[in-house]
Formats: C-alpha cells, sequence, structure tokens
C-alpha cells in the first residue's frame, strides 16, 4: 500500500508540472517556483509546454501501472516510468538545476525501492 501511495505521489508532482509548465508558464507563481523573468518565460513559453507535455507522459504512464488489472505487469510498468523519472531527473540536474535531483528524483527514487521491495 505505501509503494501505491508514493507511486500516486510522484504521478500527482508531474500532472502538478504538467500544468505549470503547459497553461501557468508565464503566471508569477510558476516564474518564482522556477525562478524565471517574464522574459524568458514570454520567449521559452512553447518549449515549456512541450517539457509540461512529456511530465504529463511520464504522469500517465505511472497511472496506467498502477490502474493496470494485472498487479505484476502494473508494477512492471510503474517500474519503468519511475527509472525514466529518475533519469530525467539526473539529467535535469546536471543541466539546469541541481534541485531537480532532489524535487523530482528523490520521491521517485523512494518510489520505485517501494515497488522493487515491498
Amino acid at each position: 500500500m505505501i509503494s501505491i501511495i508514493f507511486v500516486a505521489l510522484v504521478a500527482i508532482e508531474h500532472l502538478y508540472i504538467l500544468v505549470m509548465e503547459m497553461f501557468m508558464w508565464t503566471s508569477p507563481r510558476t516564474m518564482k517556483t522556477f525562478g524565471t523573468t517574464p522574459e524568458f518565460a514570454k520567449s521559452t513559453k512553447s518549449l515549456a509546454a512541450n517539457q509540461g507535455l512529456y511530465n504529463g507522459f511520464l504522469a500517465a504512464g505511472l497511472i496506467w501501472g498502477l490502474l493496470y488489472p494485472d498487479s505484476t505487469v502494473g508494477q512492471h510498468i510503474q517500474i519503468f516510468f519511475l527509472a525514466c523519472v529518475v533519469i530525467a531527473a539526473i539529467y535535469g540536474g546536471a543541466t539546469s538545476s541541481r534541485s531537480i535531483i532532489i524535487k523530482q528524483g528523490l520521491p521517485a527514487i523512494i518510489a520505485l525501492l517501494l515497488v522493487l521491495f515491498l
């Protein structure tokens, strides 16, 4: 049960990122969250929307894994998408902001370990 909760939290986090990047990129709150200026946010709006879409795919995969009728197959789906989140967080941490490793990577690593070992 705890692994399901953590996987769901990672999915919810990525749905929230989707909303921020696709629909709220130029809002003051999102600009503060990502440390951007109005000029930068305006010029990168379509790029951010693309990133948001990818975060949505990660969330969709995790939700698919949680809802899959065969729990063994669902667990494999969860492992794959959690690994994708971890890899994306490592890459984002190396190329954009180290905080991504903690904010996105750590919850995914915890969820992945729980799925693997519980």
